[in-house]
């Protein structure tokens, strides 16, 4: 376990994930080292001891922390910035989901043919920029998923990625919001 242990704390202390469909031989290989009970059950206590306690979701493993309120409005405009970013995939695909394959081009060619993605696009907080064309932001987007390992490029000459594992962490973030149904329709859409 020792020889994993800098890797392991490495990709996790960065917020990313360690999935077990990551085309990432290595990442695979960390996976199965830490699927292994008694493995988890020593990194969990590791971990714990240093302030981080190790997660398990359904394919994946992340860190979690207690953090002070300080760091909650951090954390809830990450939160939006996921839902906005999960609302335009699925507007995209509705089957955008764990292993779900797709190209930045085919993002685009559906611009043309889907208003809703388009306005959706434009109305992305973070990627915006008039000067900027469809093909930037949409890529914006993608290397920002990227780099918080929600997807991975799986094949370069292609340009196609897949949707990892850690994009349950993404829906299971927002199934448990509940809005009562007393106040649903006072929100704007």
């Amino acid at each position: 376990m020792t020889k994993y242990l800098a890797d392991i704390f490495e990709i996790l202390r960065r917020g990313q994930f360690i999935c077990d469909n990551s085309p990432n031989q290595e990442i695979q290989s960390l996976y199965n080292i830490m699927e292994d009970k008694d493995t988890f059950d020593d990194l969990y206590a590791y971990f714990k001891q240093i302030n981080y306690s190790l997660e398990q979701g359904n394919g994946y493993f992340y860190f979690s922390r207690n953090e002070k309120n300080v760091s909650l409005d951090r954390k809830l405009d990450k939160a939006f910035e996921w839902i906005d970013w999960l609302d335009f995939l699925k507007s995209y695909d509705n089957t955008f989901d764990v292993g779900f394959k797709f190209t930045p081009a085919e993002i685009t060619s559906q611009l043309k043919n889907n208003a809703d993605l388009k306005n959706k696009l434009e109305n992305l907080k973070n990627i915006r920029g008039n000067k900027r064309s469809h093909d930037e932001r949409i890529r914006e987007i993608i290397k920002n998923l990227e780099r918080e390992n929600f997807i991975a490029l799986e094949e370069e000459f292609s340009e196609t990625y897949k949707v990892l594992n850690s994009f349950h962490y993404l829906k299971d973030l927002i199934s448990i919001i509940n809005i009562p149904e007393e106040i649903e329709n006072e929100i704007p859409e």
